[in-house]
């Protein structure tokens, strides 16, 4: 038997190891980064089907900017080279189409000629004469359509446009432009920013996080587990635990070709800090068993161990897994996955701490902890005497939670929702501090585009709509976030300018729309019609109206959508009906089905929770009472944030599964071994004690490294991560105290698994 029992162990060992192999041949060969905001969402979201029908229609793509600041002018011929040069390059390159590539020396000048209407260039030579650079910054400086736009007001600083398709974006292009950028240095100063530099970066730095980040938390879990478990053996096989479900829940996502998104990178350190729960309580039993029966042989201390532990550790598992499986509510797909995968590695850890320690010990014998000085009784413990204090300080428990409870509440109605890309980058980073200056100077970096569809044809032609456009745009404008607007009433106030010398009482929507529609016809025949289709449809049916934003965040975009709903009346007696489009929308729609699955998935987990332990205790009141620890910190954790005014983001949206998952660990374990007391010794506060002892001190063990491991997230380069290591660390802290004191006072008070008195 013993033989059998040992082949058995290694054979369980080897398999182990073989599927982590192939894990790892899995991850080399598919593993790849995700940082496009587009692939986060469903695509078949009404939202997003009519943005993308949208983007088509106007060809909207989001622009990589380079700007190029000489703060000597830029009206000289160096500085203007480098602008036609740096054009003509971007022009080149393979993932750029010439006609998306838009600057100085590319962009259409309006101009009258001989009575009719001319479009030039605004250069195509670099001029050298003074007189020639004058005249170049007069006709800039006379364009309202350039100066401001491409050109800054102060004169100082210009830029290029790059727009491009949004699944061309590759590591390597964003590599080339970086380098492309810098070859034109000095004495120039040149700035890279946009929406795919954003993303570019972001993919850059996530892996290089992730690699930092796995070895401390390692470091930081070894440590606390040499101290908690004070053994090598037993710290060594518990961290394995954690390792391999990492490294099989990775390999799993390569291969079903899953991309790994900037909150999935949290996955190894998540997995790490609350894998080490199973071997922890697991142990903890071990070394308890073996202390009142020092001459029990291995096979007995692990039957005791699986005996009296397998239905805690389980049910633990499947709490923590339902919580992260409820983010499959979410429609972002980040967050769907974040959950799915994280819910695989809790399986994976739940079944190699089931499988893999019992098999290490027969296999490796176990440890046996040496006592050091006098042998303690339990009576005399820490854990006994601070049961005591809760049980007399039970009426302030319950008062100071209800306090607590009504802080929090007041926070939880200030919290916020944020889809800022840009909010993941420290506020000193060269990458904000390029978007600052470039929306300093510009009229922002992030756009938002107003789609108006008329019913007929050359409804957008008309001089009443233009008009009412101009007004939207005009007060719009007047937002602090909103820098500038571009649209076609922009062309026809400019082809009216020019067309009566240049005065400017002329730069004005003309009354006769025989007359716009001649403009119109003018313009195409002169000029480059597909900047016309940029902002009009060929029949001037759907127009597009481009904001341009200087900030990413949702509370700008709502600002500014607020204010153009206002025309929703009047565009509707005109006919025309308002929509939106473009990545800032979208990332608009983000945050509303992010907070739509956060309610989701909290409501679900909660229930699912509370039906679970009603399930395993056999009481509805069981579950109720299980549940508060969870209750009050999601409540605490959300008040925090509400207070300290921290959004929430992908990366805090998972403070709610990790706080219900995680938390309710310790509510189970807790009740569960104050069941078996109660039945054993029939004394309410001997079974307090003896459960404080035995579970409350496995909790505290458990909960110090959590907190410790997700403590680690405070050295990540991205503000989100550090903010969600500091909340879920609180967020362990306030369920570990919920669970020892209010939810064991309450189970003390209710006499739960009591008769009246105190006896079973």
């Amino acid at each position: 038997m013993n033989k059998l029992v040992t082949k058995f162990s290694w054979l369980v060992l080897v398999l182990i190891l073989g599927i982590t192999v192939l894990a790892l041949v899995f991850m080399k060969k598919n593993s790849r980064m995700e940082t496009n905001l587009d692939k986060y969402m469903p695509q078949d979201h009404p939202a997003f089907v009519y943005s993308n029908k949208a983007e088509k229609w106007f060809n909207i793509k989001d622009a990589i900017v380079i700007a190029i600041e000489n703060k000597n002018g830029i009206f000289n011929p160096s500085t203007l080279k480098k602008i036609k040069d740096l054009t003509k390059k971007l022009q080149k390159m393979k993932e750029i189409k010439k006609e998306d590539v838009t600057s100085l020396y590319t962009a259409d000048n309006i101009v009258a000629s001989e009575g009719s209407l001319d479009v030039k260039k605004f250069y195509k030579r670099v001029p050298r004469s003074k007189e020639k650079l004058e005249k170049l910054k007069k006709e800039v400086e006379d364009n309202e359509m350039i100066f401001g736009r491409l050109v800054s007001r102060d004169e100082t600083v210009a830029i290029i446009l790059a727009r491009i398709d949004s699944d061309t974006f590759t590591q390597d292009f964003y590599r080339r432009i970086l380098n492309l950028a810098k070859k034109y240095e000095g004495p120039e100063k040149i700035y890279v920013a946009g929406r795919p530099i954003v993303e570019g970066t972001l993919a850059y730095l996530m892996p290089k996080d992730m690699k930092r980040m796995v070895p401390i938390v390692i470091l930081v879990i070894i440590t606390v587990l040499m101290i908690v478990l004070r053994s090598v053996k037993n710290t060594f096989f518990t961290l394995m635990v954690v390792l391999i479900s990492t490294i099989w829940t990775f390999g799993l996502m390569a291969a079903l070709h899953v991309p790994i998104y900037a909150v999935t990178t949290m996955i190894p350190v998540m997995l790490i800090a609350i894998g080490v729960a199973y071997g922890i309580h697991l142990y903890n039993h071990l070394m308890l068993f073996l202390k009142e029966n020092p001459n029990a042989t291995k096979y007995e201390a692990i039957e005791d161990m699986l005996t009296q532990m397998w239905k805690p550790v389980l049910m633990t598992a499947i709490t923590t897994m339902v919580g992260f499986v409820s983010l499959v509510t979410s429609q972002v797909y980040p967050v769907k996955y974040f959950g799915l995968f994280a819910a695989f590695g809790v399986f994976v850890a739940l079944i190699l701490s089931l499988g893999m320690i019992p098999a290490a010990i027969y296999v490796f014998g176990m440890s046996r902890a040496k006592s050091k000085g006098k042998k303690q009784r339990p009576e005399q413990s820490f854990y006994y005497r601070i049961t005591d204090k809760i049980i007399g300080a039970r009426y302030i428990v319950v008062a100071i939670t209800a306090v607590l409870l009504v802080i929090s509440a007041y926070g939880i109605s200030k919290v916020w929702i944020s889809s800022s890309f840009l909010a993941k980058f420290e506020k000193n980073s060269q990458i904000r501090k390029t978007d600052r200056f470039i929306n300093q100077h510009f009229g922002g970096t992030t756009t938002l585009n107003v789609i108006l569809e008329g019913r007929e044809k050359d409804t957008m032609k008309r001089p009443e709509v233009l008009r009412t456009i101009l007004e939207m745009q005009k007060e719009t404008e007047k937002l602090p976030l909103v820098g500038s607007s571009f649209s076609l009433g922009d062309f026809i106030k400019r082809m009216n300018k020019v067309m009566h010398a240049n005065k400017a009482e002329f730069e004005t929507i003309p009354n006769n729309q025989d007359l716009i529609a001649q403009y119109l016809l003018l313009y195409e025949m002169s000029g480059d019609p597909e900047n016309l289709w940029r902002v009009v449809n060929y029949e001037y049916q759907k127009a597009n109206v481009t904001f341009q934003l200087k900030s990413d965040d949702s509370k700008a975009l709502k600002e500014a959508i607020g204010v153009i709903n206002r025309f929703k009346d009047r565009f509707k007696k005109l006919g025309i009906e308002i929509h939106f489009a473009g990545s800032g929308y979208k990332a608009l729609v983000f945050t509303d089905l992010l907070l739509e699955g956060q309610i989701k998935s909290l409501l679900l987990s909660l229930i699912i929770v509370v039906v679970l332990l009603t399930i395993m205790f056999k009481k509805l009141s069981i579950g109720l009472i299980g549940a508060i620890p969870i209750t009050i910190t999601t409540a605490v954790t959300f008040g925090v944030m509400g207070l300290l005014n921290i959004p929430l983001s992908s990366t805090t949206a998972l403070i709610s599964s990790i706080a219900i998952g995680i938390g309710i660990d310790y509510a189970i374990h807790f009740i569960d071994r104050y069941r078996i007391y109660a039945a054993q010794t029939g004394d309410k506060d001997l079974t307090s004690r003896l459960t404080m002892y035995h579970s409350g001190r496995a909790i505290f063990y458990n909960a110090l490294v959590v907190i410790a491991g997700f403590m680690v997230l405070i050295f990540s380069v991205f503000p989100p991560n550090r903010a969600l290591g500091a909340l879920v660390s609180m967020n362990m802290m306030v369920s570990f105290l919920g669970t020892i004191t209010i939810m064991f006072a309450i189970l003390y008070m209710k006499n739960t698994y009591f008769k009246k008195g105190g006896k079973a």
